[in-house]
């Protein structure tokens, strides 16, 4: 871990622009990046906070067939509702850029070349999936098939998101196009792989050895499987037409494979920033003074901790990442997060529906965030957050200082008078938080940190309810102009210090009490926060409560996604061959009820049936003891194929059908004649 450095490199993933952003990827990346960014500069540091837009790789060719446009009209419109999103939310990039510019197509491409050009490639033809019907290779994505390591049927081409496994297209068991759904052959085509196994004695040196005390063990625990397996050349190429070119000759049609140019998105962007702000760009990159922290989900960790280290120590004069601090994932109501399906919350819907509460979000996803385990955000969670936290601590301290002020002193701070054990106690107590905070923060544990940031305000809040001024303000008015000015120190503390988790909070707290130039160590260094004689302005709601109408709303609309995605993917049975009217009379259906029912001996799945048919009473047997009991039988009517050659079944001869279905979560369901009136052996045609 670097020591004091000169200056902090710090890179957000980057988002894909195939769609917009949901809370998940606030939770795991942007919320986290930005409270460690807007904590550093508090401190006066040296930063540049990075991201962009990632708007190559065949995420982006799928979105641009599936909505019958082009790749390039799927990135712009993406990218504008991504950006608004990361402005709406006070996420504070020194830089947002895209991966479609200039700069970066020049910088990704002079990187592979420096690379091509000293001999750190491998040359290879190798065989790929292709998809004869299409006419094209199939970069990973377009093959679905069965994992080989935990047997899931949807796997991806490159990433199995059941197991999380990394994966090859070729890996697939029983692979199918998305194009065609035909299956794919393997045809040859020549490719250039950065031999990864080269660095294995690095990595397991610089990350095992040399961060094992200091990174997540989520992330180490991923390296390590991934070093324990042994590493092997991975492709820095893709049969694609959408993306950027192989900058060197017999690579007519190749583009760069999006995971080799996208963290080089991180540098352009970096480039780009520079430039507009008369920066040098490499003392972010190449200097060994600088800190470089790269924020992450826990399905990059391969590619940040593994593959662009590999690609940085080949290039050579690039600094190496001080810190990975991946977090895991965000569930929605109990279930994964999934945009195909719209299970998630959307940020630029939410805005809609809950307008100007930006904060409340920040604050629940990261009062929840997935730090070292999958974690799970309830909207009854969210609101139990809002109401009981923010409302009834933070917002209730403020208000009760800033309405006291004004009732008392016109809104003037009051000059305090001598200052008694318990209000020393406090302002020591106070002066001590900056440094808490900062230990959680510095060492990533953000949750931690938010949690520190509320034991100020439940500070402010013990002080006021155990001092009572306004029952003392009759008696002894000189103590309580000593007990606002303690309280308001507190609230101008709460400005500063909840910058990097509540910005928009923050902001109009520093409205309300008129400060602006408060630096997060002026609360341990500065004897007075707030001046007596300073003009405060008027009380406002920082936090209103959110009802529960308001929160069922949003219970209700996932309640309808859900149902949407069962109907949807509801399989309906094909329609069997035309049949005469004729063969439908031939079938004798009559309304039954069940007499006795017992399981078949030695037959998991049989039940032994007596059905009074009108006709007689008979024994049929029916395959339907995993769904039900006997005695859940017994008096059901059902409706019988009387006229069904015999069949003998374990020894029992079975004298017809019952007519049975599934519901749509597969339980099998009578076909019952539920008319009143309708007697035993009333024929059904």
């Amino acid at each position: 871990m670097l020591e004091n450095p000169k200056r902090y490199t710090i890179t957000a993933a980057l988002p894909y622009t195939n769609g917009p952003i949901h809370i998940g990827h606030l939770a795991g990346v942007y919320v986290p990046s930005d409270i460690y960014a807007r904590y550093l500069r508090l401190q006066g540091k040296d930063v540049a906070f990075i991201c962009g837009s990632d708007e190559h790789g065949v995420a982006i060719s799928m979105k641009a067939k599936k909505e019958g446009i082009t790749p390039q009209q799927v990135i712009d419109k993406y990218d504008g509702i991504i950006r608004k999103s990361f402005i709406d939310f006070g996420i504070s990039f020194d830089n947002y850029s895209r991966t479609s510019s200039k700069i970066h197509h020049d910088t990704a491409s002079e990187f592979f070349r420096k690379l091509y050009d000293n001999g750190d490639f491998i040359e290879e033809i190798t065989e790929q999936l292709y998809d004869a019907k299409a006419d094209q290779f199939l970069a990973d994505r377009f093959v679905t098939g069965t994992c080989p390591r935990c047997e899931n049927p949807e796997a991806y081409g490159d990433q199995c998101e059941r197991c999380g496994s990394t994966l090859n297209a070729t890996d697939l068991i029983n692979p199918k196009s998305t194009i065609t759904g035909e299956t794919p052959i393997l045809k040859s085509t020549k490719h250039w792989f950065l031999p990864l196994d080269r660095y294995d004695d690095f990595l397991k040196e610089w990350i095992l050895v040399g961060h094992a005390k200091d990174w997540k063990t989520n992330v180490l625990g991923q390296v390590k499987s991934w070093l324990d397996d042994g590493l092997k050349p991975r492709a820095v190429t893709r049969d694609l037409d959408w993306g950027i070119d192989v900058p060197v000759e017999g690579a007519e049609g190749k583009k760069l494979y999006v995971w080799f140019d996208a963290p080089i998105g991180y540098i352009s962007s970096t480039k780009e920033w520079a430039a507009r702000e008369g920066k040098n760009w490499e003392d972010y990159w190449k200097k060994d003074d600088t800190k470089l922290v790269h924020f992450i989900g826990k399905d990059n960790i391969v590619f940040h901790c593994i593959i662009f280290p590999a690609m940085l120590k080949a290039e050579g004069s690039f600094i190496l990442p001080d810190n990975v601090p991946a977090n895991e994932f965000l569930n929605l109501e109990g279930n994964k997060l999934s945009t195909s399906k719209n299970w998630a919350v959307w940020l630029h819907e939410y805005l809609i529906d809950f307008p100007e509460k930006q904060d409340v979000l920040r604050y629940a996803l990261t009062a929840n965030a997935p730090e070292t385990k999958d974690n799970d955000f309830t909207w009854k969670d969210f609101q139990a957050r809002n109401n009981n936290e923010l409302a009834a601590i933070f917002g209730n301290f403020i208000n009760r200082v800033v309405v006291l002020t004004n009732k008392y002193y016109n809104g003037i701070v009051p000059s305090p008078n001598e200052f008694s054990e318990v209000d020393l106690q406090t302002l020591a107590e106070l002066k001590a938080y900056p440094a808490v905070i900062s230990s959680s923060i510095e060492r990533y544990r953000f949750r931690e940190a938010q949690g520190e940031l509320m034991n100020v305000a439940r500070l402010g809040n013990k002080y006021l309810a155990d001092e009572e001024p306004w029952k003392m303000v009759k008696t002894n008015p000189e103590r309580v102009q000593t007990q606002m000015y303690v309280a308001l120190q507190i609230a101008a503390a709460l400005q500063v210090l909840s910058e990097p988790f509540l910005p928009f909070t923050s902001g109009k707290l520093s409205k309300i009490l008129k400060l602006d130039s408060l630096s997060w160590n002026s609360v341990t260094e500065t004897s007075e926060l707030i001046v007596a004689g300073h003009q405060i302005g008027e009380a406002e709601i920082l936090f209103a409560q959110i009802e529960d109408a308001e929160i069922q709303k949003q219970i209700d609309k996932l309640e309808a996604t859900k149902k949407a995605n069962v109907m949807e993917n509801q399989v309906t049975e094909p329609q069997k061959p035309t049949s005469t009217f004729e063969d439908f009379a031939k079938l004798d259906l009559r309304v039954g009820t069940i007499l006795e029912a017992e399981k078949m001996p030695k037959a998991n799945k049989l039940l032994v049936l007596k059905v009074d048919t009108g006709i007689d009473v008979r024994t049929i047997v029916s395959g339907i003891a995993e769904h039900f009991s006997p005695d859940e039988v017994v008096g059901k009517r059902v409706t019988v194929l009387v006229n069904l050659a015999p069949r003998a079944l374990r020894g029992v001869e079975s004298q017809g059908m019952i007519l049975m279905t599934n519901d749509k979560e597969g339980k099998l369901v009578f076909v019952n004649p539920d008319a009143e009136g309708v007697d035993n052996g009333a024929l059904i045609s």
